[in-house]
C-alpha cells in the first residue's frame, strides 16, 4: 500500500511526531478548552489554528530544504547533501515558536 513511499527514518521520525502531537492537543483540549487569543500571527487563533499553520510551516520548510540540499551542496561547496534531520530540528522548532507565540 505504502511502497511508493521513501520510508526513511527521517520520514517515520516526522509523521509519528506529528500523530503524537495530534493525539496530545486532542487530550489537551478536552482536559482544558481553549479561547482565541492574539500573538504574532495577524489573526486571533487557538491552539488547533496554530497547531494547523505550525504544521503546514514546518512541511514547507521539509519540503524547501529537500528541494534546495542539491544547491546548498554546490553553493557551499560540501562533499555531500546535507541531513534532512537539519530541516526537522528547525521545523519543529518553527512549529514550537508558532504554538507558543503565535
Amino acid at each position: 500500500m505504502f511502497d511508493w513511499m521513501v520510508w526513511t527514518t527521517p520520514v517515520a521520525v516526522f509523521f509519528t511526531c506529528i500523530a503524537l502531537t495530534l493525539v496530545g492537543m486532542t487530550v489537551w483540549e478536552i482536559k482544558a478548552p481553549n479561547i482565541k487569543r492574539k500573538g504574532f500571527l495577524p489573526i486571533a487563533t487557538t491552539r488547533g489554528d496554530r497547531l494547523f499553520i505550525g504544521l503546514l510551516t514546518a512541511a514547507y520548510i521539509n519540503l524547501a530544504f529537500v528541494g534546495l540540499s542539491g544547491k546548498f551542496t554546490q553553493w557551499f561547496k560540501l562533499d555531500a547533501e546535507p541531513s534532512v534531520w537539519i530541516s526537522f530540528v528547525i521545523s519543529m522548532a518553527v512549529l514550537a515558536l508558532i504554538m507558543r507565540k503565535g
